[in-house]
């Protein structure tokens, strides 16, 4: 059996996004994310969380910001029997140029190595047509979900070279898709 990840961006996609989400007093899941998940679980997935963080890089909230939010995620996830195998996440702003920032594959090759995945049977799932462009970089495929800024990165997508992704209301439903094999 393939070592298979879904690639789950965070903001938009997994908790609502307010723009530069750090405060634990703006945590909130989005409606059928804990579904979402147990069903890829429970399908052989294993699930890793890659997110742009430039607030950090802008100065706007810190590490200790981000990494309280992560945990107060985490902690749900786990007490629903979700696991997530790692967070990766880019603190850089756009213009720095780094390797780990979306849509640049260098989180999810670091998760390669260090999962030894199988990419051509993994996903991305994303909000953003970063998100896609990182699936088509790493190798994977990738679903855009219409929650967070999906509607508006639209057109940008289907507009985009490479594979085409699914694009799909919400994460249960890029879920829904991947296990039923419905997305080939």
């Amino acid at each position: 059996m393939p070592n298979r990840f879904v690639f789950l961006d965070r903001d938009g996609t997994l908790v609502e996004d307010h723009g530069f989400v750090h405060r634990l007093s703006d945590y909130a899941l989005l409606p059928g994310t804990i579904e979402a998940l147990q069903l890829l679980r429970r399908s052989g997935f294993r699930l890793a969380i890659v997110t742009n963080q430039s607030g950090i890089g802008r100065g706007i909230f810190g590490t200790d910001d981000f990494w309280a939010f992560q945990r107060r995620l985490l902690e749900d996830l786990a007490a629903a029997d979700v696991h997530i195998e790692e967070t990766y996440v880019c603190p850089h702003r756009p213009e720095d140029g780094c390797d780990c920032r979306k849509p640049r594959p260098g989180l999810v090759w670091q998760a390669r190595d260090r999962f030894s995945i199988d990419l051509r049977e993994s996903w991305v799932i994303g909000d953003h047509a970063s998100d896609v462009a990182l699936g088509v970089a790493a190798g994977c495929r990738s679903v855009l979900v219409l929650t967070g800024h999906g509607a508006e990165e639209r057109a940008r997508v289907i507009a985009a070279p490479g594979p085409p992704a699914l694009i799909v209301a919400d994460v249960l439903d890029a879920a829904r898709h991947i296990v039923g094999g419905q997305a080939d």
